[in-house]
């Protein structure tokens, strides 16, 4: 397998520092060289067990010669210096191969080798190798350090004074693989945070292009940065000025002091890219380009970014703020308040909305940033930062593109796990997508693969920004819900029966309460009132007896949350009841006559008493399942509203308690012959195109993917002699040039008898003439015809398509999604996630067909997608659901030439 040229990469280093990675070429020969020759000598002595004179260039030699199936060495460079070199080399075993280090003295310590070895690992993989070895000197404890941090399996033998390591490489299908990129995820993570460091938490800014007038962008910049009480130095910079702000103005970057942390850059288009590499020269770190309208010099400022090391936020963007360090670089009207929530948008505007809710609510901003076009820092890297900073207790995200979609939702389910993350989906119309498409320079995501992306990722996807905040305003103060029952109490019935139909279309249950509950309630409420739920309380009760009644539908072991319907009347104030009543389970509340979507209101602090007097009251689970005082209520508009926020934080909770399975053991698979089926279709018809019926039913076949029986045959004897072994009726399909839907093209004949196989054969024959190349004879099978495909989506990878199958599968549009590797989960999740799912777990005395067998058919044909990038479309349809097994009756299958592409690797834009 060949590897194409790579003109490297660049990544972070443990200090957040930028390094580039790529492979070595015969020009690189006198630079690895001199590195070799100024190593020290013990430098040199572990690398070479010895310090013989010529071994500089022997190992240059070696390393710099042209890459091929045998070898391959990476160079990694700081600052126009080369720090460190990897290589290996095929050994006389098959399929391993022995790799070598060496890092520049001052190096050390810095995770260069580390990095580099997580390189050779991606490179190896792909190579098809499935482990490495090395030999290091007993005494050499920092290299066997970095093998041991990897990740990776060591086995360790020690013979003749030498220590030989053996590291078995994670495959697809490997329990490993996941401790593996688990281990890389927090390299990455460290060192991703040491590079932001500059951008949230800088200890001085320069604002570039603040002009002489308020109402410019970089002067109200500038004017939010002084007028919020920023404690850090802050400079602007304008060439016709002498003071701004009450600040003395640089004249050029050049005047700035050496290592400014961010600078804040709102000059014309044209002039981005020298302000950029003056910055990068003066030793500044991170950059926030608000100017648009780039054009081609994007690629100039990204590039100039990566050579310098500075962090990037925009281009085309409203600016950063940390309100608790009172910084706030954007030009909004309104300083936002500090607190708990993260922001992430791509859209200004979006922005400037989120960051009012939130403090008009009373949540606050931990930290925000637009990150506009995102030509690098990204919600990747926001997700990483809110994980450790210890004040963000949910993260919000506006986003219409996505860079790496596999490492988003691997960091975004690992953060899902400590705090809600929430998102709106954007992009729903072809409306939507093309204003995106335009507004971020970026293609807009296809709706079906942001759900999918969310939903296993476990983030919560609002179709509306409004939808977004009111989960948001619950999620803030409120536990999730221990699941998805519900209790509904109102003091009129009317609104009791709008917020139990709100409750059923949202997937709540409105659960029945329990005997004890209700004979308490009666005793309680007055004479009239209704107290099954949901609870009529009448219009009548005082508050006492409100909030009694609300205590006690909590304690009922049946109820995991409580929906609190309010009419105002003069009689008394139920909501002051409410936040009174010191419930300890998820509580919602929706005051029919108020003005505001969304509110939060206090709970009032609970008199001091005896240690054991209320024990618990006011106090539940926090969003990351520890104790919190719940110290406010949402207060929603209408009962819709507040539903749709308890059914999202119930969904969230699910998904939070649910572990996240392996990757499932699949019995059976033949990668290798399916490598090879790929590769000589490849070699046939190197621009691809669709796998002929019988090497599709052998592709199928390598990942043990269940088919209806076939036979191909030609000529009408055959198909007649074809027929007479199985029993039933008959389906007959021409296998013909060009077809790709052969119900459309009338190829497929249904319901035959024995008799009618011949003149069915003729027919076929004389439809299609010299086209037909074979007819396929299969036994007439009954059975839930249901759809399992595959799209190589361009951004997202392989995404398994699920739903309704047949001829009507467009029509009807009862589908569910899943991107590769699915877990078992994920595959039930599919199965029980299409609206006809009834129809598949025994419905109105039918039986239900073998979900195992249908989850095991959906991981195998992930599995074979996430093997192959090359499988550009895979088409099950239709797929006969029984109860005793699945076969898939008809496969389509595209194949497209591929470049391999690994998404965990740590690498920057």
């Amino acid at each position: 397998m060949t590897i194409e040229a790579n003109p490297g990469s660049f990544a972070l280093l443990a200090d957040g520092r930028t390094v580039r990675i790529r492979p070595a070429t015969p020009a690189d020969g006198d630079a690895v060289r001199a590195m070799h020759e100024q190593m020290s000598a013990d430098n040199r002595y572990f690398r070479f067990f010895g310090l013989g004179q010529n071994v500089a260039l022997a190992e240059a030699a070696r390393v710099c010669r042209a890459a091929d199936d045998d070898h391959a060495a990476l160079l990694a460079w700081l600052d126009g210096r080369l720090v460190g070199v990897a290589s290996y080399e095929s050994t006389q075993r098959p399929g391993i191969a022995e790799i070598a280090f060496a890092v520049r003295d001052d190096m050390h310590g810095q995770g260069v080798a580390t990095l580099l070895l997580e390189h050779l690992v991606s490179r190896a993989r792909q190579r098809g190798l499935h482990a490495f070895a090395a030999e290091t000197l007993p005494d050499n404890y920092a290299m066997q350090r970095v093998f041991a941090d990897a990740g990776l399996p060591v086995e360790r033998h020690y013979a003749d004074g030498v220590v030989r390591l053996d590291m078995p490489l994670p495959g697809a299908d490997d329990d490993r693989l996941d401790a593996y990129l688990d281990k890389v995820a927090a390299r990455a993570s460290r060192a991703d945070v040491a590079s932001l460091r500059p951008l949230l938490q800088p200890a001085s800014i320069a604002v570039i292009g603040a002009g002489h007038r308020r109402g410019t962008v970089g002067r109200e910049i500038l004017h939010n940065i002084v007028a919020g009480g920023y404690q850090g130095n802050v400079y602007p910079v304008n060439p016709h000025a002498t003071s701004m702000e009450g600040l003395h103005c640089r004249h050029s970057v050049a005047d700035l002091p050496a290592g400014v942390d961010l600078a804040v850059v709102a000059v014309p288009a044209a002039a981005v890219p020298a302000v950029a590499a003056d910055c990068g020269r003066s030793g500044v770190r991170a950059l926030v380009v608000i100017t648009a309208g780039l054009g081609s010099a994007g690629a100039d400022l990204l590039a100039i970014c990566r050579r310098y090391g500075m962090r990037l936020v925009g281009p085309n963007c409203f600016g950063v703020a940390v309100p608790a360090l009172r910084l706030n670089a954007t030009f909004g009207a309104h300083p936002p308040a500090a607190g708990t929530a993260g922001l992430v948008v791509q859209s200004g505007g979006v922005g400037i909305a989120l960051l009012e809710h939130m403090s008009r609510l009373g949540i606050g901003v931990s930290s925000f940033a637009s990150v506009g076009d995102k030509f690098d820092v990204s919600s990747n890297d926001l997700l990483t930062w809110w994980e450790q900073d210890g004040s963000s207790r949910l993260a919000v995200l506006y986003v219409e593109s996505f860079g790496n979609p596999r490492a988003f939702a691997r960091t975004a389910r690992r953060l899902g796990k400590q705090l809600p993350v929430l998102t709106v989906i954007s992009g729903r119309s072809a409306a939507g997508q093309r204003a995106a498409a335009s507004h971020t320079a970026a293609v807009a995501t296809p709706v079906v693969t942001q759900e999918a992306l969310f939903g296993q990722a476990g983030i919560i996807a609002t179709h509306s920004l409004g939808e977004c905040i009111e989960a948001a305003a619950l999620l803030s103060c409120q536990p999730c819900p221990a699941g998805n029952r519900v209790a509904i109490v109102s003091n009129a019935g009317g609104a009791g029966v709008l917020a139990a139909d709100a409750c059923a279309d949202s997937g709540l249950q409105v659960t029945a309460l329990g005997s004890g509950t209700r004979r308490k309630l009666t005793r309680l409420l007055p004479p009239g009132a209704a107290v099954a739920n949901p609870v009529d309380t009448s219009a009548a009760v005082g508050p006492d007896t409100f909030a009694g009644c609300l205590r006690e539908v909590a304690a009922d072991d049946a109820v995991d949350a409580v929906l609190v319907i309010v009419v105002p009347t003069a009689i008394a104030d139920l909501t002051a009841a409410t936040l009174a009543a010191g419930l300890t389970k998820p509580v919602a509340l929706a005051v029919l006559d108020q003005a505001d979507a969304v509110r939060l209101l206090p709970v009032p602090a609970p008199p001091l008493g005896p240690a054991d007097a209320g024990e618990g009251a006011g106090q539940a689970a926090g969003p990351g399942g520890e104790a919190a005082a719940v110290r406010s209520v949402p207060a929603y508009a209408y009962p819709e509203t507040a539903a749709g926020a308890l059914a999202r934080a119930a969904r969230y909770g699910a998904w939070r308690s649910r572990q996240r399975a392996p990757l499932p053991d699949l019995p059976g698979i033949d990668a290798a012959g399916a490598r090879q089926l790929i590769s000589a279709f490849l070699i046939a018809q190197p621009a691809g195109g669709w796998l002929p019926g019988p090497d599709a039913a052998q592709l199928l076949g390598c990942y043990q993917i269940p088919l209806v029986p076939t036979k191909a045959v030609r000529g009408e004897a055959a198909a007649i002699a074809a027929a007479a072994e199985y029993d039933g009726r008959i389906v007959l399909k021409a296998d013909a040039e060009g077809i790709v839907h052969k119900t459309d093209a009338g190829a497929v004949r249904l319901d035959l008898r024995q008799e009618d196989v011949a003149g069915a054969y003729r027919e076929l024959a004389a439809s299609f003439g010299a086209r037909l190349r074979q007819v396929l004879v299969q036994p007439m099978l009954t059975g839930t015809e249901v759809l399992v495909g595959v799209v190589q989506e361009p951004v997202f990878g392989p995404l398994v398509v699920f739903g309704l199958g047949g001829v009507a599968t467009e029509v009807l549009g009862d589908h569910a999604a899943r991107l590769t590797p699915l877990t078992r989960a994920d595959a039930e999740d599919l199965i029980h996630g299409v609206h006809a799912s009834p129809l598949l777990l025994g419905h109105r005395g039918s039986p239900p067909v073998d979900t195992a067998a249908l989850a095991d058919l959906l991981l195998r044909v992930s599995r074979l997608a996430d093997d192959f990038a090359e499988i550009a479309e895979l088409d099950l349809n239709p797929v006969l659901a029984r109860p005793d097994a699945v076969f898939a009756v008809d496969a389509r299958i595209r194949i497209a030439p591929a470049v391999p592409y690994d998404p965990y690797l740590r690498r920057l834009r």
